[in-house]
């Protein structure tokens, strides 16, 4: 029987030093699930990521659509209770106080704005370092992962970011390889999810390992979700034009691209990187995007840069440089080709804006047309 949040005997010292923890339960969820898994919501969370991991879990746990807690349980834990609002301005109420991690088979600590990412320790952190030193597997969704990396639970460990936050996740943690083209990464006791509807993947994963392939199936059936992707399935790259067909190898492609802007690849280093020989990679940009992948390159790279002189006070020649364009002039020349006007000139139409870096995450490669 579950005890009131807060309540119960005094842990002794080799109960991890719980009893240090204020804001942490004593109680223990039902050992009688197959899988049992703990929330955590950080401020500004994507509703979707946690409602999605939620509901596989849901299905599973239950014959049909009836929504018992039987094979699958969780919990939604937040210290005092408190109420936790995702990003779209919904609150959640949780369930409990952070609880004794060992009663759970997974952390799952699901993120979503940046702003929400607590920068420091607090009961939260505590409470997960505490768990790491458990040996509990830990679980970051969405931007929930930066927490991971600030409290320095991902030393030498593969990090799953979303292409969107790639240049913040490099900005932050230049020691750490974020790997921004696959859905989620397991490393040991260690799994990180770039988010979205890839979460449901990433539970019916872990019902999977737990219940079976056929729960973890009916669950998603029940969603109207065909079939599970595989971790290493590509993250839907943001599209170049209207109308192009998804190819899991030009996603990557242009993963790859715009993850190197400063530093552009050769486009036969990316071929190498996707099994692919350079004349297939170029035939796969011709079918999908009507334009070779050197020409998709340029176009992603100018488009960056019409941004940056936009909404940043950098000067072009700084531009230029950040870009990997020879020289200002290569950079003028190439800008004018492309929108018809020099780069001084552009920036003399737009508003004047407050400066701002890149690292502030408004503002993206592929938000402009």
């Amino acid at each position: 029987m579950m005890m009131p949040a807060g309540g119960g005997a005094r842990s002794t010292p080799c109960d991890f030093r719980l009893e240090q923890m204020r804001h942490v339960s004593t109680a223990r969820p039902a050992p009688s699930a197959k899988l049992r898994v703990g929330f955590v919501l950080l401020p500004n969370f994507t509703l979707t990521a946690f409602s999605s991991f939620v509901d596989v879990l849901r299905l599973a746990g239950d014959k049909g659509d009836r929504s018992r807690p039987i094979d699958c349980s969780w919990q939604v834990m937040s210290p005092h209770l408190r109420p936790a609002r995702s990003s779209c301005g919904i609150d959640i109420q949780p369930t409990s106080d952070l609880m004794d991690p060992r009663g759970f088979d997974y952390i799952v600590v699901v993120g979503g704005l940046l702003r929400g990412v607590p920068a420091r320790s607090d009961p939260v952190g505590e409470y997960l370092k505490r768990a790491a030193a458990a040996g509990l597997p830990l679980i970051g969704v969405c931007t929930g992962s930066f927490l991971l990396c600030r409290l320095g639970l991902m030393t030498q460990r593969k990090c799953c970011v979303s292409w969107y936050h790639y240049r913040d996740f490099l900005d932050e943690f230049p020691t750490l390889v974020p790997v921004a083209d696959q859905l989620f990464v397991v490393d040991g006791d260690r799994i990180t999810c770039s988010g979205g509807a890839g979460v449901a993947d990433l539970a019916a994963r872990l019902v999977t390992e737990h219940l079976g392939a056929a729960t973890a199936q009916k669950a998603l059936n029940i969603l109207l979700i065909d079939r599970p992707r595989a971790a290493e399935s590509a993250q839907p790259a943001p599209r170049l034009a209207e109308g192009t067909v998804d190819d899991a190898r030009v996603s990557r492609a242009l993963l790859l691209m715009e993850q190197n802007l400063a530093e552009p690849l050769a486009i036969a280093d990316i071929a190498d990187a996707l099994g692919v020989g350079v004349r297939q990679l170029e035939r796969l940009f011709a079918d999908r995007l009507r334009e070779s992948p050197q020409e998709s390159y340029l176009a992603l790279r100018l488009r960056h840069a019409r941004w940056m002189l936009a909404n940043t006070r950098f000067s072009a020649a700084r531009i230029a440089a950040d870009l990997g364009f020879a020289d200002g002039s290569h950079f003028g020349r190439a800008f004018k080709a492309r929108f018809g006007a020099t780069p001084a000139a552009f920036r003399r139409t737009v508003a004047p804006r407050p400066a701002r870096s890149e690292g502030d995450g408004e503002g993206r490669v592929f938000e402009t047309p």
